[in-house]
């Protein structure tokens, strides 16, 4: 019978079983503490920042400390997130430096007032450590890009506290049209363990609960279609201005201290013609005013300006809490104008932008749920599937691989870039 053949040697399953919950749940241990302290770090050095406001004055020579301890970790050619997508897609070793170099990079950013997120520096945080367990316990290549996933997820469940968005994130989105799903053991106990530690250690997540609730009917249909539709065409923008001022950045200040340096000097002139700090640092204080329904028309432009400069420059961090700032205060200020409550169009135009510039639809539809609860979990989900569809090959990572296109049912293999 079919299914006594799928139970030869029930041993090995018993095995691997035993052998991925084990690491799976050492990960997640590991990276539930590594988010915490991640994370309590970032608050102390926003708090300090936000107490002397001066603080900006010195981002340029915080972007000149960057780019020094990262030449002294001997990582001029670190591609940071993508360097951990390829580890993902090829099994091979990520450098051990990553981890402690990114935290300290990262803080740095935060403390000086540079506009950068921090999921980035969670997922090389995860990544990194995850290889050196891989190198520990003598895993296989594809052994080891499943292990890389799970610190990915860890880490990342374990600073944002949203676990099953790591879980199905970190198996998505580095291959758009295929779920590594061999990860899924080891990603869901590493996501679910480090959030749990994490809570231990303080660390909460950034839910909001929306009291409006919308039917889609035929009255209403076309209002969200047009956000879905605007969304997309943010994000293909933003991406496409993240990217080019990367390129430019280098292609002009070939040098990586000058180029910090005048990018840091940017920042700072910026902030002092905007008038204050709403646009520095990571932006999630924006983006949970603008759910509740404040935002000014401008912020998601500014925001987007300052982390292309500031990204583009050399300072780490991350996009998508920026990208989570740009999306919410967009859709705010678009759903005034469709007449839909500003709150919920906020959350929609967060999660749909997420989905453009990650090119991950099903993570963000969990997202939607772990951020914001499941009464309007239909309308994300059309919000995020018509951004998948029409933001084409659009998204914040070049290493990102189109396994299939999604421009055809049948799939075609190509490269992203």
């Amino acid at each position: 019978m079919a299914w006594l053949d799928k139970m030869h040697h029930p041993e090995t399953y018993i095995k691997t079983f035993l052998k991925w919950t084990f690491l799976g749940l050492l990960m997640g241990a590991i990276g539930g503490v590594l988010g915490a302290v991640f994370h309590h770090a970032l608050h102390f050095v926003t708090h300090v920042r936000g107490e002397h406001t001066w603080l900006i004055f010195l981002l340029p020579v915080g972007g000149l400390m960057t780019v020094a301890l990262y030449r002294m970790m001997k990582m001029q050619g670190n591609r940071g997130t993508n360097e951990i997508i390829d580890a993902t897609l090829d099994g091979h070793p990520v450098c051990p430096a990553v981890a402690p170099s990114i935290f300290l990079a990262t803080a740095m950013t935060h403390l000086f007032g540079g506009s950068a997120g921090r999921e980035g520096a969670a997922l090389q945080l995860g990544g990194s450590t995850a290889s050196v367990l891989a190198k520990l316990f003598w895993l296989k290549e594809h052994e080891r890009r499943a292990m890389v996933m799970a610190g990915m997820s860890a880490v990342f469940a374990g600073l944002f506290g949203t676990p099953l968005t790591a879980t199905l994130f970190c198996m998505e989105f580095e291959s758009v049209g295929t779920l590594f799903t061999p990860a899924l053991l080891p990603c869901y106990l590493a996501a679910f363990t480090a959030s749990r530690v994490s809570g231990l250690l303080g660390v909460h997540a950034e839910t909001y609960l929306l009291e409006t609730a919308y039917g889609l009917t035929l009255g209403n249909c076309w209002k969200f279609l047009a956000l879905a539709v605007l969304v997309s065409c943010l994000g293909i923008a933003m991406c496409a201005l993240f990217h080019k001022a990367e390129h430019l950045a280098a292609h002009h200040l070939p040098n990586p201290y000058v180029r910090v340096a005048v990018g840091g000097v940017i920042v700072t002139v910026m902030t002092l013609l905007v008038g204050d700090h709403r646009f520095n640092g990571a932006g999630m204080d924006m983006a949970l005013k603008a759910v509740g329904g404040e935002a000014d028309w401008y912020s998601f432009l500014l925001k987007m300006l300052f982390t292309a400069v500031t990204l583009s420059a050399g300072f780490k961090g991350g996009e998508i809490v920026p990208t989570f700032c740009i999306g919410a205060t967009f859709g705010c200020v678009l759903g005034g104008l469709l007449g839909l409550e500003p709150g919920v169009a906020a959350a929609l135009g967060l999660i749909g932008l997420f989905c453009c510039a990650t090119n991950s639809p099903l993570a963000s539809i969990v997202l939607s749920i772990e951020m914001f609860g499941g009464a309007n979990l239909y309308l994300f989900a059309l919000v995020c599937v018509i951004c998948f569809v029409l933001s084409g090959n659009s998204g914040l990572y070049a290493s990102q691989i189109i396994e299939f296109s999604k421009s055809g049912i049948s799939g075609s293999r190509q490269s992203k870039n």
